[in-house]
């Protein structure tokens, strides 16, 4: 089962896909979608649809993970992280892909078994779990990892 994990952001949109069979878990592609700030928000939120979109007919998930909305962190984020997070939504809709969503908790639960668990943990489980495979340098990226490596474990 290929699924697709997605970190929202208007700035940056991280995504890894992931390929599930019995208890392997392998990392197939990885990346980011990443918009020029000085771009009206109506042109960045397009880019998202257009890249999502081609990354989706590329690759054919079975299935994708987002994260939600955690306002807590940065509320003057928020509208344009929301924003984003719908334009991927629908784009998901539009393909047929079921998505489901979980919060950064959820993930850190089912990644360290401790919902607070800091970055580096979460980090360090992607890597065990992929098996010391060559992680991404970008946060976004690797936090889209966990989100499908979440996903693989919670509901597959």
């Amino acid at each position: 089962m290929k699924i697709l994990g997605i970190d929202p952001g208007m700035a940056i949109v991280g995504y890894g896909l992931i390929n599930k069979e019995n208890d392997s878990i392998e990392l197939l592609t990885s990346g980011s979608i990443q918009t020029d700030k000085k771009l009206p928000d109506s042109k960045r939120l397009l880019e998202i649809y257009t890249d999502l979109t081609t990354i989706i007919k590329k690759y054919k998930p079975d299935c994708a993970s987002v994260e939600e909305l955690f306002f807590f962190k940065n509320q003057k984020t928020i509208i344009p992280v929301a924003e984003a997070r719908g334009v991927i939504l629908t784009v998901l809709e539009m393909q047929g892909i079921p998505a489901y969503s979980y919060t950064p908790m959820e993930v850190k639960q089912v990644l360290t078994g401790y919902g607070r668990a800091e970055k580096k943990e979460v980090e360090q489980m992607v890597k065990i779990t992929l098996k010391n495979q060559k992680l991404p340098k970008l946060d976004d990226t690797i936090d889209a990892i966990a989100i499908a490596i979440c996903h693989s474990r919670s509901l597959c």
